[in-house]
């Protein structure tokens, strides 16, 4: 088994381009198409589009596989990110994220990785929360929403049957990073580790009170209703994590946070797996 691959290094974010002022949306997609295009590998689909006729933009999922490991298959994760418009750095995370696995495929060994960098395109062009009919997605899932991005995203959820699924989010009341753990012990254990990496960069919120909610050393049990998540029939249900970062801290801090909460979570998941093949 591979060792933990888990460091502070930013060297990944050197790779890609940097969040740009204008035009967020085609910077972050033409990035992905770039990664892409380098590694074909990383292979790229368009669910559909957001919005209205002449407001909307595209909403993409990448897919890469890494090494098949020791096991019979490989566990498939999601990744999500820009469900909210003004929270940018996630995509971007996962760019980053990408390229290292690209660069260094041992980090991925055991896994499949579907990304899916905005999920709410018109959002992040109009930079707020609210995608371009005024609603938060992230209370609209498996509620009979009639919204197109909640709509392709329920329709991947149902296809894709995910092993896992993490959601990166930033909090601007927040000072600290922190995340929530739904549904499985799994999540939580995966989500420790995760939080404890990512503060090499940026500090975490341990108040016994965040976004509402009993937390513990930044994580949180509870969670709001409609939030994006598995088919309530899937079995077995995947772990369930959304990572917080802190919104009013750099972008660029943001990032690299993120990064290295999702290679700690990774990493973390082998060793769980390797101790099961070996019982």
């Amino acid at each position: 088994m591979p060792a933990l691959l888990v460091s502070a290094d930013p060297a990944p974010l050197a790779t890609v381009p940097a969040m740009p002022t204008v035009d967020p949306l085609g910077s972050l997609l033409d990035a992905f198409l770039s990664l892409s295009a380098e590694h074909p590998e990383l292979l790229g689909f368009t669910l559909g589009r957001s919005g209205g006729a002449g407001e909307g933009g595209a909403l993409v999922r990448y897919t890469w596989k890494g090494p098949r490991g020791g096991g019979t298959g490989r566990v498939k994760l999601g990744l999500f990110a820009g469900i909210h418009g003004d929270e940018p750095a996630g995509g971007w995370a996962l760019l980053d994220f990408a390229a290292a696995l690209l660069a260094r495929p041992e980090l991925g060994e055991g896994f499949e990785f579907v990304f899916y960098p905005c999920c709410n395109p018109t959002g992040l062009v109009l930079g707020t929360r609210f995608n371009s009919a005024g609603l938060d997605l992230n209370r609209e899932f498996w509620r009979g929403s009639a919204q197109p991005e909640v709509r392709l995203l329920e329709h991947e959820l149902d296809l894709q049957s995910f092993d896992g699924l993490i959601a990166l989010h930033a909090d601007d009341t927040s000072h600290g990073l922190y995340g929530y753990a739904r549904g499985r012990l799994l999540a939580e254990e995966l989500l420790r580790p995760a939080l404890a990496a990512a503060s090499a960069v940026l500090p975490a919120n341990h108040d016994s009170v965040i976004d509402g909610f009993p937390a513990e050393r930044g994580l949180i049990r509870d969670c709001f209703c409609g939030v994006l998540a598995a088919p309530a029939g899937q079995r077995p249900q995947p772990f369930d994590i959304i990572f917080e970062t802190p919104a009013l801290e750099p972008l660029a801090a943001q990032r690299s946070a993120a990064v290295l909460g999702l290679q700690a979570l990774v990493a973390t998941h082998r060793r769980f797996i390797s101790y099961a093949d070996g019982l």
